[in-house]
């Protein structure tokens, strides 16, 4: 899920150019911990090379890992960076003005957060730490957006302990921005209620001033708490809506208005008036969900939310949007693992926003990215894995099935496996709208040991190569 206010413009600022479909395929996974959580992952480009990264933190190694893009949906080893204790979440901004996306993360057991320089190249200078007052907690969630009107980023994070140590509730803390990349201390502080988790950034009340929609869980109330901005740092209480779950701000129609989706045992949306205030959702959109993002998947210029499941597991879930704040029945993907945060961007450069999302347990120190295929439509669209093969032999046949959901033919053009692979098709050089055809692959190992490799399709759908994933171990 995106919580900084670059992050959020970014997703809506990709000018898109396919067809009103997308369908998802596994094309990478990532081992980004050697044996801890992934999580909280944000999408930047760190070394302004036109190929987008992300990073995500490690709960329990103290550590924030950035991953840099080759552009074409693969990534680079991972790079590690200390920050506090337990981060639980990071954000990318610019928070000097230099041009330079740079990191922020808030830590759970330290009490502070971290705020790493970006240089330019994809490398970050040292964690600087600031702290929370004493007696505040740790810092459960962050985000960076300008909440006194200065011009100059702020960061924005809850605390886990009651008033910042006044007992008067939980605490919203504003570390005011001087531009430079530093920020003054101690923090301003806005007691609310009880247990407060997560939130997200918006102008709610279309007033020019930063507001929040925060989630909260006390044993006496619990819901979606609306603070809105001072224009100072600090914020009063508005209106209490009993709502609970993941949350993400977005405008979902025509109007200048900002809305709110929440995630729990389906997608609930909530309507901006645009004072502050929200309507109640007239549905709810099954099945229960879990980590959201929001952009125009399909490029029709409607946002889309992506969403991961919460209770069956490997599966990815798309609703289209209907351009007034509906959304079509949830479209489902396999996924090659659990997974858990989600986050969007345009990982091989089609010009189509593609999903990240970080793996759930036992797999959490992966992140897999699926790549938007646009109106071909691969079954299934996880890696094939021929398990284990004897040397010199041929496996049978494990089949994925390509269907057109655009409203014209696809063209193929080209479809090759790589070596220890072969791949035979009826599909031809043209698949009617609507129509499928099968896609057989067999694993021919010539040596022992792990082997992987790829069908490549070139193909009307998409600007770069679809790829089937393919595994297998020679014995």
């Amino acid at each position: 899920m995106t919580r900084s206010y670059h992050a959020f413009l970014l997703a809506f600022a990709v000018c898109l150019t396919s067809p009103a479909f997308a369908q998802f395929e596994t094309r990478t996974t990532v081992h980004v911990f050697p044996a801890d959580v992934a999580n909280s992952p944000v999408v930047g480009d760190f070394n302004r090379d036109g190929k987008l990264d992300f990073a995500v933190t490690s709960v329990y190694g103290n550590l924030v890992a950035v991953v840099l893009g080759n552009g074409d949906g693969t990534f680079k080893a991972p790079v590690f960076y200390r920050a506090g204790e337990q981060p639980e979440a990071v954000v990318a901004a610019d928070v000097n003005h230099d041009g330079k996306l740079d990191l922020v993360a808030g830590n759970l057991v330290s009490g502070n957060v971290s705020v790493l320089l970006g240089k330019g190249d994809g490398t970050f200078q040292a964690a600087v730490n600031y702290d929370l007052p004493p007696g505040s907690g740790g810092a459960t969630w962050v985000g960076v957006g300008d909440f006194n009107n200065d011009g100059k980023p702020d960061i924005v994070t809850l605390t886990t302990t009651a008033g910042c140590g006044s007992g008067q509730g939980d605490c919203v803390a504003v570390f005011l921005g001087n531009g430079d990349g530093t920020f003054q201390t101690p923090p301003l502080n806005t007691s609310t209620n009880d247990n407060l988790y997560e939130f997200a950034i918006g102008d709610f009340d279309n007033d020019g001033t930063l507001d929040l929609a925060v989630i909260e869980t006390s044993i006496v109330s619990g819901g979606v708490q609306i603070l809105l901005g001072n224009g100072d740092g600090t914020f009063r209480m508005g209106a209490l809506y009993p709502y609970l779950g993941r949350l993400a701000a977005a405008r979902l129609t025509k109007s200048r208005n900002i809305d709110l989706v929440l995630s729990n045992n389906g997608l609930y949306v909530l309507l901006g008036n645009g004072d502050g205030t929200f309507q109640a959702p007239t549905t709810s959109y099954p099945p229960a969900t879990n980590w959201i993002a929001i952009t125009d998947f399909n490029g029709d210029g409607i946002p889309d939310i992506a969403a991961t499941e919460a209770n069956t597991g490997s599966q990815a879930l798309l609703y289209l949007g209907n351009g007034d704040g509906t959304f079509q029945p949830a479209i489902t993907f396999g996924t090659a693992r659990e997974p858990g945060f989600i986050a969007a961007g345009d990982f091989n450069g089609d010009r189509k926003p593609d999903i990240l999302f970080t793996a759930g347990k036992p797999d959490a120190r992966f992140v897999s990215v699926m790549l938007n295929a646009g109106a071909a439509y691969f079954s299934p669209s996880t890696p094939l894995n021929f398990g284990k093969q004897a040397v010199g032999t041929t496996s049978s046949p494990k089949a994925v099935t390509l269907t057109n959901t655009g409203k014209s033919a696809l063209t193929i053009s080209s479809m090759k496996a790589s070596a220890q692979f072969g791949v035979t098709s009826t599909c031809g050089s043209s698949v009617a709208t609507g129509a499928n055809c099968p896609i057989n692959v067999t694993f021919s190992p010539t040596s022992t040991g792990a082997k992987s490799g790829t069908v490549t399709i070139h193909d009307s759908a998409s600007s770069k190569p679809q790829v089937i994933e393919l595994t297998g171990t020679g014995n």
